[in-house]
């Protein structure tokens, strides 16, 4: 099955979003049929911010070795902006990766760009690999800068552009995401939600349901707590064994 494939209106797949090599193979050990990047999870490891574009080579280097990983899944990369403002140059970009798919989001540090903008970034990389799967993704709820009727406008124009499917990550409602699915009529990406479960989301039409940078976060949550505990003489939480990661690195799960 492609990765396209796995977009479902109404029989969403959960993506789980890694940031090393490690943490994607364990993900997929555990049965997932695609994995993405998180550019948070990326940066943050490498002791840069998000959606600054400080990030773009250790984005660059992970879809890479993910793919000469050979995991035998499909691969997604989350590209920010497309770290340019030249369509060309982008599409250059995801030609050199070799991932099945990308996220490119209409914001630049920290403001949404003009829609036109992105949509010639997205009928770019479209015509220079048809065969990547393009998730557009809109700000708009994300950095609280316009309405339900500002967002389906942008998505409407980047599906008009060539985009596969559109993501619109927030806190959204059951009424707003439903709002989406009919208006814009491409799969929608929307984040894990604590508020509308999966089973929900996928009555309301939904494709995929992305973790974005949650895994990230709860690992150094826990990774904090794991050392908090073994310094105050607290409970240690059950981890994989050292044998178990080894084998995840080595590429043998079984």
């Amino acid at each position: 099955m492609s990765f396209a494939d796995l977009h479902r209106p109404g029989d969403p797949f959960v993506l789980p979003n890694a940031w090393d090599v490690g943490s994607a193979r364990a993900l997929l050990a555990s049965g997932f049929p695609a994995v993405g990047t998180t550019s948070l999870g990326v940066a943050a490891s490498h002791g840069l911010p998000d959606a600054t574009g400080a990030g773009r080579h250790a984005v660059v280097e992970l879809a890479r070795e993910l793919v000469a990983a050979g995991l035998g899944r499909p691969v997604t990369c989350d590209l920010e902006d497309g770290f340019d403002t030249d369509p060309a140059a982008v599409a250059d970009l995801v030609a050199s990766l070799g991932v099945d798919g990308v996220n490119l989001e209409d914001a630049t540090a920290g403001a949404l760009v003009d829609p036109d903008v992105h949509a010639r970034r997205i009928r770019a990389v479209k015509d220079r690999c048809p065969q990547v799967f393009v998730n557009a993704r809109t700000d708009v709820f994300w950095l609280g800068a316009g309405n339900l009727d500002d967002a389906v406008a942008r998505l409407v124009r980047y599906v008009d552009a060539g985009a596969d499917g559109v993501f619109a990550p927030g806190a959204l409602d059951a009424g707003t995401i439903q709002m989406i699915v009919e208006r814009v009529g491409a799969p929608l990406n929307v984040l894990a939600s604590p508020t509308v479960p999966r089973r929900r989301l996928a009555e309301l039409g939904v494709a995929r349901i992305s973790t974005g940078s949650l895994l990230y976060r709860v690992a150094l949550t826990q990774a904090v707590a794991a050392a908090v505990a073994a310094r105050d003489g607290g409970p240690l939480p059950a981890a994989l064994s050292y044998a178990e990661v080894q084998a995840l690195v080595s590429g043998d799960s079984r």
